[in-house]
């Protein structure tokens, strides 16, 4: 799928999974998310909000944080308010990573995984991860500022599969 051009103001991306089954170690999956400045929209992050963090200016922030998938409804849940961002930034990503402590862990041994992507009540996205079975992160979302002011949503979830620690540091990087 395209880009969808609308003006986005404020959008909510999250992501559930089931617990581990018994005897297994908690599987923890983690939402970030990264600004590209316009000078440089695919270079290294201006910054990266993820658990117990948020942006400088407060328009990026984790609103629930789950460590072991337990609960009902959306485990992580991130809020970016794309209306507030300053005009320096060019991009916004938003991806996934899967916490390899105690057991190295890809999307194929997360039960249930999902994701959503909306603004207010419309679903701009929604995934299983089935795409991505063997990776330790994935993309699964990117804002383009258009101009001065609109903001397009580029759904899509690519998976990453070397070291999750790295993942930050080229999950912006341009896809060949």
């Amino acid at each position: 799928m395209s880009a969808i051009s609308k003006s986005f103001r404020k959008v909510e991306i999250s992501v559930k999974w089931d617990p581990s089954p018994a005897g297994q170690p908690p599987t923890d999956l983690d939402i970030v998310a990264a600004t590209y400045t316009t000078d440089d929209p695919y270079g290294d992050p201006a910054y990266v909000v993820h658990f117990d963090s948020r942006s400088p200016d407060g328009t990026i922030h984790l609103n629930r944080d789950s460590k072991d998938g337990q609960g009902f409804g959306w485990d992580e849940v991130l809020t970016v308010e794309l209306d507030r961002l300053d005009a320096r930034y060019a991009r916004v990503v938003v991806g996934v990573v899967i916490q390899q402590h105690p057991a190295q862990r890809t999307f194929v041994s997360v039960v249930n995984p999902a994701l959503r992507v909306r603004e207010g009540y419309t679903v701009l996205a929604e995934d299983d991860f089935g795409g991505v079975l063997g990776a330790t992160a994935a993309t699964i979302a990117e804002f383009v500022r258009e101009g001065s002011t609109t903001w397009d949503f580029r759904p899509g979830v690519h998976g990453f599969e070397d070291d999750p620690a790295t993942f930050t540091r080229s999950m912006g990087h341009r896809r060949a």
